[in-house]
């Protein structure tokens, strides 16, 4: 397993490209603003061939660049459904500030090919089983997607693209426009903490953790699991 990762240009956001090996079709998963050369020199320095977009959620900073990735190769781009229409108009995600640096300067559109993401469901892409999770509390259609990580350089029995439901030491901000905390609260019980301690997470924002560390320091799962509830005000990492 080959997983590939970098921040972009703006808000730190992670992309990633997953494969099964160099040379085979691959991945990408949230390319955000400004990515689109190091990700043309990350495919290059691998011999890798897109073959699919995974989108974690629907914010600028992690679709800015879906459609002319898509577009260049006649990729797919996946997202759940709660956040489609993000897609062509993202300024619905975004809080009044933010929507005006951003709206009127730039035009979005949809990439040409869009399927949803469905909750439980099992993708096979670029020869890679991947699962989806719907948690919803960053935004209302935000998605893990977990995979085996045997033979990547983890050596871990699964890993976990977290998006911004999850990151080393917080989550995700839930005070924008389709963020609720109680939602959150709801995903990291339901989904985060039944995942094994061994799990690696490469999450939307920051560096690499297991859900093994997160259990045991991160105050928002530590609320999750009704152990806490001294919790800090919710990180602004990321839009």
């Amino acid at each position: 397993m080959l997983v590939a990762g970098f921040p972009a240009d703006a808000f730190g956001t992670n992309c990633y490209v997953v494969a099964t090996a160099p040379g085979e079709q691959c991945v990408v998963v949230d390319p955000g603003i400004g990515v689109l050369d190091r990700l043309d020199a990350v495919l290059a320095e691998h011999r890798l061939h897109p073959a699919a977009v995974l989108l974690t959620h629907g914010h600028l900073d992690h679709t800015f660049s879906v459609t002319p990735v898509c577009g260049a190769r006649g990729i797919t781009a996946y997202v759940h459904p709660g956040d489609r229409e993000l897609l062509a108009d993202p300024a619905k995600g975004l809080s009044p500030d933010l929507a005006a640096l951003f709206g009127g300067r730039l035009t979005y559109s949809e990439p040409e090919d869009v399927a949803e993401l469905t909750d439980g469901a099992t993708l096979t892409l670029a020869g890679v089983e991947i699962t989806v999770d719907h948690a919803p509390g960053h935004t209302g259609g935000s998605v893990l997607f977990r995979m085996p990580g045997a033979g990547s350089r983890w050596e871990a029995e699964e890993i976990c693209l977290s998006g911004d439901v999850l990151f080393a030491g917080s989550i995700g901000r839930t005070d924008l426009p389709g963020g609720s905390m109680p939602a959150m609260l709801t995903s990291l019980r339901d989904k985060i903490l039944p995942l094994a301690d061994e799990t690696v997470v490469l999450p939307g924002h920051g560096p690499t953790t297991t859900i093994g560390r997160e259990r045991a320091t991160n105050p928002y799962l530590i609320e999750a699991a009704g152990s806490g509830d001294a919790r800090p005000a919710v990180p602004t990492r990321g839009l």
